[in-house]
């Protein structure tokens, strides 16, 4: 990890013309603004994890409801 000290005003930029700029910075946050062309795909972390573990439990349960659904009797459509 690349650990860098910044100060209002001033950015970083990385690889594919993403352009990150200290916007504010006080005691208990820091706010940054993100540069970037319209086809890069920006996500907070916390979203990525929380689609990614809903996901997985939503998987589980098809999983689940599958095999109870295969133990249920056929009947005759008549």
């Amino acid at each position: 990890m690349l650990v860098l000290n910044r100060r209002r005003g001033e950015a970083i930029v990385l690889d594919g013309g993403i352009r990150i700029v200290v916007l504010e910075c006080d005691r208990r946050s820091v706010r940054l603004g993100i540069e970037a062309p319209a086809e890069t795909k920006i996500r907070r972390e916390e979203l990525v994890s929380d689609v990614t573990a809903e996901n997985r439990r939503a998987g589980a349960r098809v999983e689940r409801r599958s095999t109870w659904a295969e133990a249920l009797p056929l009947r005759d459509p008549d």
